[in-house]
């Protein structure tokens, strides 16, 4: 075993050597692209509908090394009764919507934090806003405009945010490549340093209140 991983074993002990974090939200809200982009370093050109397609990373994360499982998830309402199968011994969520399209965020609050609530209460979200990128679309905020339409507004999802209880709002692009890192960065923190994250409403299990801050 290498020093600095046994140093790091020793040092932190309760560390856990696997985190598990499932993405959900709508179809289409840039789950799977978001997955792909930062675990695979590829950006999907065609649209798959996925079922609990796994992804597995080692990352290191303020001098931790960890093993992130990530787990996608399919937003369908005909995948309501199945999604939740995945949610056992979740981690941290990742709850994303499209800031070009008002259904999907609109769903983070009237179905996504209910589900999760119900589901999985003790473990931390993390809201995403997928596809950043469209904000500065020309083309695309043209077509939302002849409809009385623009994309959600960073404010209005930082509101959304802390209205869910979730630790962070990040904003990411998985086409251009911006912040997709990040996001998964903050979710390992969010688990292992909860008390270094945003506040938000929702409770941390035991496992997740013994970390320290000290590597930040």
């Amino acid at each position: 075993m290498p020093q600095q991983q046994h140093q790091q074993q020793h040092l932190h002990p309760h560390l856990p050597a696997r985190i598990k974090c499932v993405v959900v939200g709508d179809g289409g809200a840039g789950k799977t692209c978001l997955l792909s982009s930062y675990s695979r370093g590829v950006f999907p050109t065609d649209y798959i509908p996925t079922v609990f397609d796994n992804y597995d990373a080692a990352v290191m994360v303020c001098g931790a090394q960890v093993h992130l499982s990530l787990w996608d998830s399919a937003g369908q309402e005909d995948y309501d009764k199945l999604r939740p199968l995945s949610y056992p011994e979740t981690d941290v969520f990742l709850v994303c919507f499209s800031v070009g399209n008002k259904p999907s965020f609109a769903n983070v609050l009237d179905k996504w934090s209910p589900e999760l609530r119900q589901h999985a209460p003790q473990a931390p979200l993390l809201l995403v806003g997928t596809k950043a990128d469209l904000r500065d679309d020309a083309e695309f905020t043209a077509h939302l405009a002849l409809h009385n339409d623009c994309p959600i507004g960073r404010d209005e999802a930082a509101d959304m945010a802390r209205e869910i209880g979730a630790v962070k709002y990040i904003e990411c692009s998985a086409l251009k490549g911006i912040n997709v890192s990040l996001v998964f960065e903050e979710a390992v923190k969010s688990v292992l340093w909860p008390e270094c994250s945003a506040s938000g409403k929702r409770t941390t299990s035991k496992k997740h209140r013994k970390r320290s801050c000290a590597l930040q």
